[in-house]
């Protein structure tokens, strides 16, 4: 009986810290993931163009990256092939 009211000011202060990170942060961690997202996407592209017909590297660096990179492989080949739209612009 004498730990309710401990609990109830814990979870009073895990949801104003929710509160608080949702009104903060929550939108900037959004931006950073997408941002690491793409630059990810960026360099496949660099490291992987000629999968798609894009050549930039020789093939051997291509090669020596490739064990690192072939679990994004098929995604980056969905992301990139895929058709554009003027929304996908805005979210």
């Amino acid at each position: 009986m004498a730990d309710e009211p401990k609990d109830e000011k814990q979870g009073l202060f895990s949801k104003i810290k929710e509160i608080a990170y949702g009104m903060s942060a929550h939108d900037m961690s959004r931006y950073a993931m997408r941002t690491r997202a793409s630059m990810e996407h960026l360099f496949i592209l660099i490291t992987m163009g000629d999968l798609i017909g894009v050549p930039i590297l020789p093939p051997y660096y291509s090669l020596r990256l490739l064990p690192y990179v072939v679990p994004n492989v098929a995604t980056w080949k969905r992301r990139m092939l895929r058709e554009k739209d003027v929304s996908d612009a805005m979210f």
